[in-house]
């Protein structure tokens, strides 16, 4: 499920914690990106679990409806389509799933039932909904064409900022991946539209992913030092309280990775570095990482410190 760009991002994250708080304790590192990894896959399902609990929103707001002394003709005769689609069905008899969510309370309880009303309130007044409500076909292939558009959809979902308030108390490691899990599910719900199921995902996409994980973190902290030694000596009138701690880490991770990585061109961890610094750090990061980072790696390739292994992995 995790690609690289994630696990840098992870990887830098428990390597700033362990930075800012003095720790060299590379068990207790590993530890923590195991949690933040796993933690990834836990919002995954639970977000996905939100089309269960939009369908079972909907089938109350029917039943209300039906108990009203006085209804209107449309709580009389309601629309069951998308209370009965057949997405929130896969999923509410798919015992792998509802399995996976029991056992790691990855519910929408009664606390998230507001969140789930208002969600529901805001798309029933989307036009896609309304077009999809008046079609009187029903197929798989429909539910799961609007529930790419309702997970793709901003407002609902990852610009809401009542949801994202709920998110960051339930795990502070849930906010920064909430685009990337919604792309992960929007993905899945093509393919269950396409094939009638859909694949459960394992935290990394395959096992090179978790291993370059784990080998990035433990080359970044038994480096740490050594690299920075070498960033103190790349950057001119040096002074520690003018660099900013982020683009610092950012730089010495880039370094541990161009060394330990011998197959990863130099051109590539350099961008990496200098998008993800675009989101972590101050405006002026970019400029800053690319430069001092380069410079840095092609004095290293020079030297022997880094050799690359593989045609076209070095770049003029």
């Amino acid at each position: 499920m995790i690609n690289r760009r994630l696990i840098r991002i992870k990887v830098f994250k428990v390597l700033y914690s362990m930075v800012a708080s003095g720790s060299d304790s590379l068990v207790e590192a590993e530890k923590a990106l195991k949690y933040s990894c796993d933690k990834t896959l836990h919002l995954y399902y639970f977000i996905l679990n939100a089309a269960v609990a939009l369908g079972n929103a909907a089938e109350a707001r029917i039943q209300t409806g039906l108990k009203k002394f006085n209804p209107t003709p449309e709580e009389r005769n309601p629309n069951r389509k998308f209370a009965d689609n057949q997405v929130s069905a896969w999923l509410r008899q798919n015992e792998r799933f509802t399995k996976y969510c029991e056992d790691h309370g990855l519910v929408w309880t009664e606390d998230l039932a507001l969140v789930i009303r208002k969600i529901l309130a805001a798309l029933s007044e989307k036009e896609y909904f309304k077009e999809y409500m008046a079609s009187q076909t029903r197929s798989m292939a429909e539910d799961c064409a609007l529930f790419v558009r309702i997970f793709s959809d901003p407002e609902l979902f990852e610009d809401n900022e009542e949801l994202e308030s709920f998110l960051e108390d339930m795990s502070l490691f849930w906010i920064d991946d909430l685009g990337y899990v919604l792309g992960v599910i929007v993905r899945n719900l093509e393919i269950l539209g396409k094939r009638g199921t859909m694949p459960f995902p394992d935290v990394f996409l395959k096992d090179d992913d978790r291993e370059f994980a784990y080998e990035l973190l433990r080359a970044a902290v038994t480096g740490y030092h050594k690299y920075m030694d070498i960033v103190v000596a790349n950057t001119s009138n040096w002074d520690p309280d003018r660099v900013v701690i982020t683009d610092l880490v950012m730089i010495i991770q880039g370094v541990a990775e161009a060394v330990r990585f011998s197959n990863i061109p130099l051109k590539v961890t350099i961008n990496e570095y200098v998008d993800i610094s675009k989101f972590y750090s101050t405006a002026n990061s970019r400029v800053f990482v690319n430069g001092l980072l380069d410079r840095i790696l092609r004095k290293m390739v020079d030297t022997g410190e880094i050799v690359k292994t593989g045609r076209g992995l070095i770049e003029s």
